[in-house]
């Protein structure tokens, strides 16, 4: 089997250097603009908290360990990640259905209805920035996009371990 760095040699050094500058760009570009989206939600919700409140939409209520977990991070810094997002009533705590002594995390109401708005303006703004391309083309990079993601989470977390998908 060949090692990494075999794989690496193989591959066109001019290729790697462009495809590292232009995830760098990109890193830059989607930090500016935070891909938050246009309109008056543009630029209002950090990436921890919609990455948080779009786990606990998709995934409903669990406790903090479970969420860190699942998002490849520690607990203490879910901990700190979630504390205004209970502050602004957009998460609730909650007493766990079978361990009343556990705390389980919460999407509000409230929460719903803002991550729909920030949704809705992160769509639009995919919607323009992709604007020429056909659905093929989207579906491709966002496959590329997805593939890269869980590459970079698998390396992140250990050759062996399952990506952790955020």
């Amino acid at each position: 089997m060949p090692t990494t760095q075999d794989m690496t040699t193989r591959l066109d050094p001019g290729l790697l250097d462009a495809l590292q500058h232009q995830v760098a760009l990109f890193a830059r570009r989607a930090e500016q603009t935070r891909l938050a989206g246009i309109g008056q939600v543009r630029n209002s919700m950090d990436r921890a908290a919609y990455l948080l409140l779009n786990r606990l939409d998709r995934e409903g209520p669990m406790g903090v360990k479970a969420l860190a977990a699942g998002m490849g991070i520690d607990s203490s810094t879910v901990t700190r990640q979630v504390a205004p997002l209970v502050d602004t009533g957009l998460v609730k705590r909650t007493s766990h259905p079978e361990d009343g002594r556990a705390v389980v995390l919460q999407l509000s109401p409230r929460g719903q209805a803002r991550l729909e708005e920030v949704r809705d303006s992160r769509r639009a703004l995919m919607e323009q920035v992709t604007d020429g391309w056909s659905d093929s083309e989207r579906e491709s990079f966002t496959s590329l996009l997805t593939r890269f993601n869980q590459a970079l989470s698998a390396r992140q977390n250990g050759a062996d371990a399952p990506p952790a998908v955020t």
